[in-house]
């Protein structure tokens, strides 16, 4: 639970139209979808597509590092990764796993296959984008435990996109659908507090003496 008075005292230390703008934002995220990317080998692409995550309103991200480690540059993701929350995982497989706790349905993006287009794919329950590398995709793994395939149509010789602009593609024809869908797909009120808190303290300057002085006046 979020403490309350924390979070009218720090709210104190930012402006008005910044609280504005975080209210906004709010309700306009969800974890209805969600994207995790596999062992993606370019840093610049995993942290567009964070962005891209930012920018079309999506909360979560799943970063699978097996291979390569942490591909995160925080100048191309330009900030989105304070605002989005980042989920690290050694194996695909903890990746995979965790998301269906949470009851995600496994969705593999990739080009190849009799897969379903984009311009047909339906939101039918909370949905995990799989994104893997340009050069050789997903895993195995990934494809054998998908519940389902999708590929963006393409009508000339290249056969496939750079991941970021995939996901950006992706990202906002499935937001668009899900925001006239008649679905629950908002954060809930307790979401809410919790990144309203969260965000509030990334805004404050010297934190750690502002929360001293609160926690020393109660």
């Amino acid at each position: 639970m979020v403490d309350q008075k924390l979070l009218d005292y720090l709210e104190g230390f930012i402006t008005p139209e910044r609280k504005a703008r975080f209210l906004d934002i709010l309700e306009e995220r969800t974890n209805y979808i969600t994207v995790a990317i596999e062992d993606v080998y370019q840093m610049h692409n995993t942290s567009a597509v964070v962005r891209s995550c930012d920018v079309f309103g999506v909360q979560q991200a799943h970063l699978i590092e097996s291979k390569f480690g942490k591909r995160l540059d925080k100048d191309i993701a330009m900030g989105a990764q304070q605002w989005v929350d980042l989920y690290r995982y050694k194996t695909t497989t903890d990746c995979i796993d965790t998301l269906r706790q949470k009851g995600y349905k496994i969705v593999a993006t990739t080009p190849h296959g009799d897969n379903c287009s984009l311009t047909n794919f339906k939101l039918d329950g909370k949905t995990a984008l799989f994104f893997g590398t340009e050069r050789d995709g997903l895993s195995n793994e990934v494809l054998e435990k998908a519940d389902s395939f999708l590929k963006i149509p393409m009508v000339g010789f290249t056969e496939s996109l750079n991941i970021s602009v995939s996901a950006a593609i992706i990202l906002h024809t499935l937001t668009s659908q899900l925001r006239k869908e008649n679905i629950n797909w908002r954060l809930t009120e307790d979401e809410k507090l919790e990144k309203r808190l969260d965000w509030t303290k990334k805004s404050v300057r010297s934190l750690n003496d502002v929360l001293a002085r609160f926690y020393g006046t109660k």
